[in-house]
């Protein structure tokens, strides 16, 4: 610290001057308020921001005194343009008066101002890392569970009086700087309404303390006031913050220009600074900004730095509270995540930008999570063709949007755990399409989530002899099969856009094989094209419908192809049955057929057309035999469970072609 004197000039001044290396590159210069020996800054009135993130903007005024009493107007400016980030901070002051920036500097203990301790400004010990590590969504430990009787305590106090009357109520429980902090975090997010009234009527506000008390509600700037200054009452070191936000208003992808439109805190604790938002932390407006409803938002309170960039830009990088920094184009470019995204374990999305675009017509996005999560997604403004793949660890989607332009893409999640719980947008993209593949369609009855999952496991299906949610045929023949872990009752079916293929023509397209515990489906495509398998399932001992599972999508590239329908199964096709041939429901007319089956528990079994044709039981295990199709057109497959009956069952019918 020195002193530069113009010796030659009476109205000469005397310039004070600090230098701080900060580890920051700055090119703008900033105005910061300058706090006074006595008052804390929420005690001063303000004009008000002109927008908040919620979007208002600030100017603000301050004047001290000297040691001799007499006013003076202070500023304190800084500027950092060095390689290094050099801070320089000026004061201009009366030649004969004592300077009134900084009395004494002490590293250790912080700035202190005629003995009396000033906020240290943020340092190095300050700072985390970026990006995020994924670890911890607060910027300290915690154990929320400490909170809850304080959180009670707190939620159910009445503001009688002044804000010093409101702090003394709350700190009857509250008696570290932490639970401090806390009390009154809670009480604000739980009392203080957003003022929509006041958010178009800013001119008409008032952002002092004890008028936000008083009203019970104001805009971002009154919130990080009145927190403000309960910590000062509650001997709490706190700042107040202002800069850029991506709040009510936002546009993905945006640039921000001109004034700061948003306020909140930073408070001081564990020898440490950490950020909190009591605006964002009382709850949300509706899409039309014209009802605030109070819903408790615990992620703004002491937020890890790198989760707060998100959306949230202080007016000095410094506050970012992150090594290293993020720029304002960084901050623009980057993505913003929801509050939810991570509250739900969330912990990553890709592409990182908002703005994506399409690659031969096809973008692909993925989302990391801690836990099992359930999906959806809603692209805006066009038809799409998507595959949504659960993993334990999150999901894949690929879109094929059919529309040139620039579409909203909004994704949702849920947990896994709680099946009444309603889906939250979690993630927007804004998808930048230039071009379409045409070659891209899929059946309007493929669901999402595509293909077997941890959540097809839950549901009893597991080791699927197809992972992936696309099974390919050239031929358009395919067998899938599974493991049960459930006593179920399982059934498939088959689906196209193509009006000649009905519900009861597709499912004779899948031909069912169970053995114990496992189950097989046989599939035999009726012409070329992409299908959509779908499964069902129910208790064996439920009487009532059955409950859509999941689906695949099969894609044959062919042609060609042209399978025939299986032959219709009755009631008494048993559980365990086995056709090995004829495979084809429509057989050859004039023509000897060959016939083998695998059937248990039956005493005879034989083939039925204009002649009955036994069948007889090999050393394998199978009921084999032929029979002519001359002079029919059905041909059917009967057995007798016991010797002593007298009534055969029908288990299998053939057509056949014209004669």
């Amino acid at each position: 610290m020195g002193t530069m004197e113009f010796q030659k000039d009476l109205s000469a001044v005397a310039l004070e001057m600090l230098l701080i290396v900060q580890p920051e590159k700055r090119k703008t210069m900033q105005r910061l308020q300058l706090d006074q020996q006595t008052e804390s800054h929420a005690s001063h009135q303000s004009q008000g921001f002109l927008r908040d993130g919620n979007r208002n903007n600030s100017q603000q005024q301050y004047q001290g005194n000297d040691l001799q009493g007499h006013e003076v107007q202070m500023q304190q400016i800084i500027t950092s343009c060095s390689d290094e980030g050099t801070q320089v901070t000026v004061e201009v002051h009366a030649r004969n008066s004592t300077p009134q920036l900084f009395k004494k500097l002490s590293f250790g203990k912080g700035f202190q101002e005629n003995g009396k301790r000033r906020l240290r400004p943020p340092g190095w010990k300050d700072q985390h890392a970026y990006p995020w590590d994924k670890s911890c969504l607060k910027s300290m430990p915690l154990d929320l569970k400490q909170f809850e009787k304080l959180d009670a305590y707190a939620t159910k106090v009445t503001a009688k009086g002044s804000v010093e009357d409101l702090v003394k109520t709350l700190l009857r429980v509250a008696h570290t700087d932490l639970e401090k902090v806390r009390a009154i975090w809670t009480w604000i997010c739980h009392h203080i309404e957003y003022d929509v009234v006041g958010f178009y009527n800013k001119d008409q506000l008032s952002f002092k303390p004890k008028d936000v008390l008083q009203s019970g509600k104001s805009i971002c700037e009154g919130y990080a006031g009145l927190f403000e200054q309960m910590c000062s009452i509650a001997g709490v070191q706190c700042m107040n913050l202002s800069g850029h936000s991506k709040g009510h208003g936002y546009r993905t992808g945006q640039t921000f220009t001109g004034e700061y439109d948003h306020a909140w805190n930073a408070v001081y604790l564990d020898g440490r600074w950490h950020l909190v938002d009591s605006t964002w932390g009382s709850g949300s407006m509706d899409d039309c900004f014209s009802k605030f409803t109070f819903r408790y938002n615990e992620f703004y309170f002491l937020t890890h730095p790198a989760l707060f960039i998100n959306n949230h830009f202080p007016d000095n990088s410094n506050w970012q509270l992150l090594k290293p920094t993020v720029t304002l184009k960084q901050f623009e470019s980057n993505m913003s995540y929801k509050s939810d995204f991570y509250k739900m374990g969330l912990l990553a999305a890709h592409p990182e930008t908002p703005i994506i675009q399409t690659v031969n017509g096809k973008v692909a996005i993925a989302v990391e999570s801690h836990s099992l999560m359930l999906f959806m997604f809603e692209l805006k403004g066009a038809k799409e063709y998507s595959l949504m793949t659960l993993k334990r660890s999150g999901m894949n989607l690929e879109l094929y949007p059919q529309k040139i332009g620039s579409h909203k893409l909004q994704i949702y999640a849920k947990s896994s755990k709680g099946s009444e719980e309603l889906y939250s947008c979690v993630l927007e993209y804004i998808v930048e399409c230039s071009s379409i593949d045409r070659k891209v369609c899929f059946p309007k009855e493929l669901h999402q989530p595509v293909g077997h999952s941890w959540f097809t496991e839950r549901q009893g299906f597991l080791k699927p002899s197809h992972r992936g949610p696309i099974i390919n045929t050239n031929d358009g023949r395919c067998d899938l099969s599974f493991i049960l872990s459930k006593d179920l009752s399982v059934l498939a079916s088959l689906h196209s856009d193509y009006k000649s293929l009905t519900e009861d023509t597709s499912r004779r397209h899948i031909l069912q094989v169970c053995q114990g515990n496992k189950v097989d489906f046989k599939i035999h495509l009726p012409h070329a094209g992409n299908f959509a398998l779908k499964i069902f399932a129910k208790k064996k001992s439920d009487l009532g419908n059955y409950n859509y599972i999941f689906n695949y999508l099969i894609s044959c590239p062919n042609a060609d192809v042209k399978w025939p329908v299986f032959p219709q199964t009755y009631s008494k096709w048993a559980e365990g049955f086995e056709l090995v041939e004829p495979l084809a429901g429509l057989l050859t007319a004039n023509h000897n057929i060959k016939f083998k089956l695998k059937l248990h528990n039956i005493a005879k079994a034989f083939v039925q057309c204009e002649k009955t044709f036994p069948l007889s039981l090999s050393k394998e295990g199978y009921w084999e035999g032929s029979c002519s199709t001359s002079g029919c057109s059905e041909v059917f497959v009967m057995v007798l469970e016991n010797a002593n009956h007298k009534f055969y069952s029908h288990i299998l019918k053939y057509e056949v072609e014209p004669q």
